[in-house]
């Protein structure tokens, strides 16, 4: 018999956090071991109760690991109707509010045995890989995968001095990235150009949303209303999700669609602004705390209005035209995997947004056909992600014996290696020294996890 495939994704946040890199990773480790043909192991960051409290919403919090996979198995359990087949194992996390991020601590590739230390899968590799200290991914591992999630520049573009930090940092993304991983994958063109890398969504729905949308396309075939409310958007409440955008069209456009109702849910630290900013507009704009998108609320509605430009693949757009529903977006590369569905609408200038806008509230949204439904599925981007990621290919690295040979005898590629090599032992030796990762961002004193979290995790004291 062939030996398995042991398959390790790394991921940058968890359940309950209901963000992309907590649930997206998740779906993927069960579909990777679906058919039981791979051993999968998800890696996701354990917080102190402390930061748990800071981070997950409804005053969820948990005492030990344990509870917490629980947690996390039991969710996924009530959306698919798979058999769980893979493993879950923490690494410690502090949580950063300047950067609204978890962090590793520590050397997290410690946390798979040498012995299955076979293919990585890095979900946010660049995240994963400013402050790493310790065994270098690609030493650790036959293969290393990024998956690009998050479009960094963008966000940091609309902080103080923004274009001066995403000058330094599209270098130092690209340096971490070609130093740790064999292949990357970016899931849309929004995300910046990076050593190794191909643009694939590699994404899927939670299959709830397509039963949704097969339930609504039933009711069409009926002759029955599927479709009663309006116009909604969802996501976390903070003006880089799409707020700004939405609020400044609307502010814009008051007069052209003054019929227009729309209702946001989100909750986020930018609440209370985009409240008091709604609140200026002569429209009626119904504002409710976040909930789960799959939540009955939002299935009667007909329109989904998403003018977001910081996301790389937006997940709720991809639910909504699960359901059946009108999208209207911007003409920009995070959208491109959308505009192959006939309810996709997307706009390049604001008088364009007020026509489709009209035009979407006016009329039914057209049945998703079978092909397009199933390219929004866990199975088919499972599918692209084993195809792109070859996976089933016996692929390493070719192997560069150190030599003695001059210099100038050298070929491109012992050049090339040598180089990396280089920088690889540059940036261990800056991300050792404590004052040099503060002045990167480095949360204080995560070179190492504390007593308390090895106590947690069952790790060897420090």
């Amino acid at each position: 018999m062939s030996k398995k495939q042991h398959i390790a994704i790394f991921t940058t946040a968890s359940l309950p956090w209901m963000t992309g890199t907590a649930v997206n990773p998740l779906f993927r480790a069960a579909y990777l071991a679906m058919d039981g043909s791979r051993e999968v192991t998800l890696v996701i960051p354990w917080l102190s109760l402390k930061d748990q409290e800071v981070v997950y919403p409804n005053k969820i919090t948990f005492s030990c690991p344990s509870n917490h996979e629980a947690y996390v198995r039991q969710w996924l359990e009530e959306r698919t109707n798979i058999r769980l087949q893979f493993s879950v194992t923490f690494y410690p996390g502090r949580f950063s509010i300047e950067k609204r991020s978890i962090l590793p601590v520590g050397d997290i590739t410690e946390t798979i045995p040498n012995e299955t230390a076979d293919i990585a899968v890095l979900e946010e590799p660049e995240h994963l890989t400013w402050y790493h200290h310790g065994q270098r991914w690609k030493t650790k591992f036959r293969r290393v995968i990024g998956v690009v999630h998050t479009n960094y520049l963008e966000y940091v573009k609309r902080e103080r001095n923004g274009y001066i930090q995403a000058f330094f940092l599209r270098y130092i993304n690209n340096w971490v990235i070609l130093i740790n991983c064999h292949k990357v994958i970016r899931l849309s063109g929004a995300t910046q150009d990076l050593p190794r890398s191909i643009i694939c969504n590699v994404h899927g729905v939670n299959p709830r949303f397509l039963e949704i949308g097969m339930a609504k396309h039933r009711q069409q075939q009926r002759g029955e209303p599927a479709f009663i409310k309006g116009a909604y958007y969802i996501g976390k409440m903070v003006w880089s999700k799409g707020y700004k955008e939405l609020l400044q069209l609307l502010s814009k456009y008051q007069n052209e669609l003054s019929d227009l109702q729309v209702d946001l849910f989100g909750s986020g630290e930018d609440s209370e602004q985009v409240k008091e900013s709604a609140k200026k507009l002569n429209l009626t704009i119904n504002i409710h705390p976040g909930r789960d998108h799959a939540d009955p609320l939002f299935h009667n509605y007909r329109v989904f209005i998403n003018p977001s430009t910081t996301d790389v693949v937006c997940t709720t757009t991809a639910e909504a035209l699960a359901m059946g529903k009108l999208v209207i977006c911007a003409n920009h590369p995070s959208n491109d995997f959308f505009k192959q569905f006939p309810n996709c609408y997307t706009y390049n200038s604001g008088k364009e947004f007020v026509k489709l806008t009209l035009k979407a509230l006016s009329e039914e949204p057209s049945p998703v056909s079978d092909e397009l439904r199933g390219k929004l599925s866990w199975e088919a981007a499972t599918e692209r992600f084993v195809k792109v990621a070859e996976l089933n290919w016996n692929i390493s690295e070719e192997f560069v014996p150190s030599t003695s040979k001059p210099f100038m005898s050298l070929s491109s590629q012992e050049l090339t290696k040598g180089v990396e090599e280089a920088s690889a032992i540059l940036h261990n030796t800056v991300s050792g020294i404590e004052v040099a990762r503060r002045a990167f961002g480095a949360i204080p004193k995560t070179l190492r996890p504390d007593e308390q979290m090895c106590k947690e995790l069952g790790l060897a004291e420090p």
